[in-house]
């Protein structure tokens, strides 16, 4: 099944959807360093995107979709978050760095079969409700198109109309929209990212989002009720940590649960951790030459109010970009001791769940950067997995 990669970054939903089966029509990027990192990995040994094409270098506004109007299954993309981002400066569709008016613009000119959009949580904010309706709305209806010189605010103001007018005949999207916690689906990472799927209505496809497979819950049994996440990583009874406070009263109820042998409790797996992510590397503070690629330790870590670091032995934080560099708490581990360093290049490539063969090629705070802004894979390919089998089935019939 062929796809185009939209605002592909570093390429964690790209490499996702590679994993899910889907091939590479076209990979789009602005960003110099980013491409980079796409075209050294295309040319590394066992290098899991040997098969993609050439990163094309370019603005999505300047893309011309003819030569793909007949070769596209899926249109894959993280559109630009920093503009509704919380940690950045929240302007919305004032920011000229919003791309979604490009992603429904691939969509209307390919037209198709199905679309995946990701972006920040930040865009289901209240003081942004309506234009996350506009996208939406835009994303269902992509042949609406905002006349020139229009306010977004008239052409939503059309499209609400449209939408309840428009025949069964016109061509439209069957969206499906939720917020997902990576961790939830096996990341060692707490990010919540909201996901746009679409299908094209003429094909009649029922989708559903995937299962989450993973819970908090499970790891809090895993820790405190049966031990076996401290056995599995040979941490002996008087080196485990206490439960925290906050804590104490769900472990109760799940003792109890567990006791019930309560289905929906036992049924998914633990959250994965940042430990989980990063046992079998070495410690980079120790100076030891590293066999493995990405893996450097940076110095001048520090806690600042309200970016604090992560826990060992819970999912990370979310990893982010920052404005101006690596922010300190987001990309930070803190260590048993409580002190904090920064996590490698390698080790939120892990958290991002990036294979090892992925390797990132320029300056620490330019990969974190990508690293920040990327789909974590195994989210991606989860979602994408979903959404190919549900493609494939129809082809099959």
């Amino acid at each position: 099944m062929s796809s185009i990669e939209l605002f592909a970054g570093a390429g964690g939903l790209a490499l996702g959807m590679s994993n899910a089966g889907f091939n590479h029509s076209a990979i789009i990027e602005w960003n110099k360093d980013a491409c980079e990192t796409i075209r050294y990995n295309r040319l590394l040994d066992n290098s899991p995107i040997a098969g993609w094409p050439t990163p094309v270098e370019n603005d999505a506004r300047k893309i011309d979709y003819s030569a793909f109007r007949e070769a596209v299954n899926v249109i894959s993309g993280g559109p630009p978050c920093q503009p509704f981002s919380l940690g950045g400066k929240h302007q919305g569709y004032n920011d000229e760095r919003d791309m979604f008016p490009e992603a429904v613009r691939a969509v209307r000119e390919l037209k198709p079969k199905a679309f995946i959009f990701e972006n920040v949580k930040g865009l289901m904010r209240a003081s942004f409700s309506d234009y996350f309706e506009y996208i939406n709305l835009q994303l269902a209806f992509p042949d609406f198109v905002r006349k020139p010189e229009e306010s977004w605010e008239k052409h939503l103001y059309r499209l609400k109309c449209y939408s309840g007018q428009s025949k069964a005949s016109d061509l439209h999207y069957k969206l499906n929209v939720k917020l997902l916690n990576a961790a939830n689906y096996g990341v060692p990472q707490k990010r919540e990212r909201v996901f746009f799927i679409g299908f094209r209505s003429d094909l009649a496809i029922d989708w559903q989002f995937p299962e989450e497979t993973h819970s908090e819950d499970a790891l809090l049994i895993a820790k405190w009720i049966t031990g076996e996440y401290w056995e599995r990583h040979k941490i002996s009874k008087k080196d485990r940590p206490e439960p925290s406070v906050r804590s104490l009263g769900r472990i109760k109820r799940l003792k109890h649960a567990a006791k019930a042998t309560d289905v929906e409790v036992i049924s998914k797996l633990p959250w994965l951790t940042v430990r989980d992510a990063i046992c079998d590397l070495p410690d980079p503070e120790l100076g030891i030459k590293m066999q493995v690629d990405n893996h450097i330790f940076v110095p001048g870590a520090r806690t600042y109010p309200g970016h604090t670091g992560s826990p060992l032995d819970e999912p990370s934080k979310t990893l982010k970009a920052g404005d101006h560099g690596v922010p300190g708490g987001e990309n930070m581990l803190v260590k048993l001791d409580g002190s904090v360093r920064y996590f490698t290049v390698r080790e939120a490539a892990r958290i991002q769940t990036f294979p090892d063969q992925y390797r990132f090629n320029g300056s620490w705070t330019e990969t974190m950067r990508q690293l920040g802004n990327a789909v974590p894979v195994k989210l991606a390919q989860t979602v994408a997995s979903s959404v190919a089998a549900s493609i494939a089935n129809l082809d099959s019939n």
